[in-house]
């Protein structure tokens, strides 16, 4: 019963829109500027490197409570695994915004780094080494997310993180098919220090 409770408050957590709160209580609608997207991108684009961050750490921390908590409780590897996927889900289709949420990506970082740290380091590799190069934070996004479950392989080897990595790594790649478009138009935002 507990890891009925533990998923169920994963996706709840992870439907909290870190994001769109933060910016709200700055009295910006982050869904009707920028990109309109509710995560740590467009926050830091609209109002500044400070909400940024702090929605970046607000996501990410989503995703990785839930993951340590489940641990922390002895449970095995499948209830790990789903409380990561339910708060996941909960950020992409959070029930506080009609099940219309962000990408995910700050929040599966977090469900990575409670699951297999050290993969994560790979995948943040390719990030910044993308980004350095071409400038585009989607591009990194979507390499890294590509790049996420050869990493888990590696590192873990368990064929159910290796699914759960899979599964959200793909998710995160759908949701980005706005930016893929407009990458391959040539009109996506570069990112700007």
């Amino acid at each position: 019963m507990k890891q009925i409770f533990l998923v169920a408050g994963a996706y709840l957590l992870g439907s909290i829109p870190t994001g769109l709160l933060l910016a709200r209580a700055l009295g910006v609608d982050i869904r009707a500027t920028g990109s309109g997207n509710i995560g740590a991108t467009n926050v830091y684009r609209t109002l500044g490197r400070t909400v940024g961050i702090m929605t970046l750490v607000g996501d990410c921390l989503k995703g990785l409570v839930p993951v340590l908590v489940a641990r922390r409780l002895g449970f095995d590897e499948a209830w790990v695994a789903a409380a990561g996927l339910a708060a996941f889900l909960g950020h992409v289709y959070t029930v506080f915004l009609r099940f219309k949420g962000g990408k995910g990506v700050a929040t599966a970082l977090g469900v990575f780094l409670g699951i297999s740290p050290l993969a994560v380091l790979a995948a943040l590799g390719v990030f910044f080494g993308v980004v350095a190069k071409w400038r585009y934070i989607s591009l990194g996004s979507i390499t890294a997310a590509a790049v996420m479950p050869v990493a888990v392989a590696v590192v873990e080897g368990k064929p159910l993180v290796v699914a759960l990595t899979l599964a959200v790594s793909v998710l995160v790649i759908w949701k980005h098919r706005e930016n893929i478009r407009r990458l391959r138009e040539g009109t996506e935002n570069k990112f700007k220090a």
